[in-house]
């Protein structure tokens, strides 16, 4: 059963589309079906599995305006072994575009329909905004992966975005839970990073990931060459992390749906 899974924070910087691309690439490395959809008119994922988002002849935004077909915009990335719908500053216009549009919260979930079960995974990397690109993807998502830094504002973000979370799940998608929230660029000797780490645990329980996502000279390094961590350095903290957390994933699926879901096989990769 294929998990359309949306990466969401409105905060900035938090490894948002660092997790989106080097989480699609772990999911892939242990043999899952990934498309990665790239939501940010910024095309920061795009670039970082090395498309060219300038040099592109069809986006996602020629899906969600002008009724492309969906098959021809997705590029196959051979060497990471996941598909991608890329994106470009094109897509600033289809956010404007959808505002004046009766019934627009739905057109992300309505496009991709005909290609999404050819998937386990459909991963969602969403712009830093509670925008109505966003809410196309909370519409459209099963789940929601949380990317956070432990600190102050941090938490203040969070509360915002919950409360558009239960607005969704209250009006158009029911279905629509937290999958887990993602501990990224942690410095465990950073006293406040412990203490909001704490808060999390004490407040969400279980949803938040056991896996930790460290500060890591190469996962930065790693975009600047088109690549995820793994492809990069593949024996890098970070690209442990990553491996560990499509690992983590893969057993929760399993213990929550059983031998015929995604996560069957256990993953590769232990917690961080």
């Amino acid at each position: 059963m294929t998990q359309v899974l949306a990466l969401a924070n409105q905060k900035g910087g938090v490894g948002k589309t660092t997790t989106s691309v080097n989480l699609a690439a772990s999911l892939a490395a242990t043999k899952r079906s990934v498309l990665l959809i790239d939501l940010d008119p910024q095309g920061n994922a795009t670039m970082g599995v090395g498309v060219d988002k300038n040099a592109l002849e069809y986006t996602f935004c020629d899906v969600l305006l002008s009724g492309y077909d969906v098959f021809e915009c997705v590029h196959h990335l051979d060497n990471i072994g996941i598909d991608l719908l890329p994106s470009n500053a094109d897509l600033t216009a289809a956010e404007v575009e959808l505002m004046r549009t009766d019934g627009a919260e739905n057109t992300l979930k309505n496009a991709i329909a005909p290609i999404k079960d050819d998937y386990d995974y459909v991963l969602l990397d969403c712009p830093p905004a509670l925008n109505m690109l966003t809410l196309n993807a909370l519409v459209a998502a099963d789940g929601v992966i949380i990317p956070m830094q432990c600190e102050y504002y941090a938490l203040e973000g969070l509360t915002a975005l919950m409360e558009t979370i239960e607005q969704v799940r209250a009006t158009v998608n029911p279905k629509l839970k937290i999958e887990g929230l993602l501990r990224t660029m942690f410095d465990p000797r950073n006293t406040l990073s412990n203490d909001v780490s704490a808060q999390l645990i004490e407040h969400f329980g279980d949803k938040v990931y056991r896996t930790v996502v460290p500060r890591n000279v190469r996962l930065a390094e790693a975009p600047s060459h088109g690549l995820p961590a793994l492809l990069y350095e593949k024996t890098s903290r970070g690209a442990l992390a990553y491996l560990a957390l499509a690992g983590e994933m893969l057993r929760r699926d399993q213990r929550r749906h059983g031998a015929g879901s995604p996560g069957a096989a256990t993953g590769t990769g232990a917690t961080a």
